[in-house]
């Protein structure tokens, strides 16, 4: 039996941890799906880095579990630094979902190392207590089986307890999409507190929305895939069979179709086939295997 100093040695030991160009994956990217990863990019010779790692390290013990901390020495991982384009250390990014989705470069106070590790935190799904789980559990369940009316109503009534309740709001938005109306779901969603809005929860919803109105003219999939096998080196033709295999719920295929092109050209048309994949991965969410097989795909990419 472990004594209480090596157990909490060992907690400690999970929640920090030094990374390399062979580990970042399963430490950073597949990692953050779960919870939030802090990444601090510092060099032994960098005098600020010396000052920033401990009060890193202290608020993500402070943090108690809801936040991981992964060191990357530059020196001996410059392809991770070049990839992330750090110019300058420290520098500090935060993962969540798979994806970076905030930063800072130099040293931080305290209260400010505080104040970033709880805007990642918020922005990971979040725990109601059990009642509400429950309730929003049973609603989740009536969507899913077709009565959309029953959930919405149960999620009307969650609102009604917990007014910023994230998951509330996005199944209410999600029932209003099934009912076929898209502005009222967009406007369930924009009703949420600013600090919600970025709640993976609602950014599914809103990337629905999204994927929803950029495909809508995206004409018939036969045709589409005509077009882009007679031309298969136009990237907008290819872009667009990705849209009208999004249109037609063929997910899978479209990221398929949106690997291939950032394959060829990453920074074709300012990035627009990361930026959609993105968009499919909030929409099918973080749990979708689809979703998990085309980060680690388009990871697999960016860090090659």
């Amino acid at each position: 039996m472990l004594e209480f100093g090596q157990d909490t040695a060992a907690a400690a030991d999970d929640l920090i941890k030094d990374s390399s160009e062979a580990t970042f994956m399963a430490d950073v990217v597949d990692a953050s799906m779960e919870v939030p990863v802090i990444v601090d990019f510092w060099a032994p010779w960098c005098g600020p880095c010396k000052q920033l790692t401990p009060t890193l390290e202290a608020a993500v013990k402070d943090a108690k579990g809801k936040v991981k901390l992964v060191k990357v020495n530059v020196d001996e991982n410059q392809m991770i630094a070049g990839q992330m384009r750090v110019q300058s250390i420290p520098a500090v990014f935060g993962f969540v979902g798979g994806r970076p989705v905030d930063g800072f470069m130099g040293a931080q106070t305290a209260g400010q190392v505080k104040a970033f590790i709880d805007k990642l935190i918020a922005q990971s799904p979040g725990g109601a207590d059990d009642g509400l789980e429950e309730a929003l559990d049973m609603a989740d369940q009536m969507l899913e089986e077709g009565a959309v009316t029953d959930a919405a109503q149960t999620f009307a009534a969650i609102l009604g307890e917990d007014a910023g309740n994230a998951r509330a709001l996005a199944g209410l938005a999600r029932a209003h999409i099934a009912l076929g109306d898209m502005d009222q779901a967009r406007a369930v969603l924009d009703s949420a507190p600013e600090d919600k809005r970025a709640d993976p929860v609602i950014a599914a919803v809103y990337a629905q929305l999204d994927l929803a109105a950029s495909a809508e003219g995206a004409g018939e999939l036969a045709e589409a895939e005509a077009k882009a096998a007679a031309a298969p080196d136009d990237l907008q033709a290819q872009f667009d069979l990705a849209l009208a295999q999004i249109s037609a719920s063929q997910q899978e295929a479209a990221v398929d179709t949106l690997l291939g092109i950032f394959a060829k050209d990453r920074e074709w048309n300012d990035g627009a086939a990361k930026d959609q994949l993105f968009k499919l991965f909030e929409a099918l969410g973080p749990k979708d295997p689809i979703a998990q097989k085309g980060r680690r795909r388009l990871s697999s990419m960016i860090f090659a």
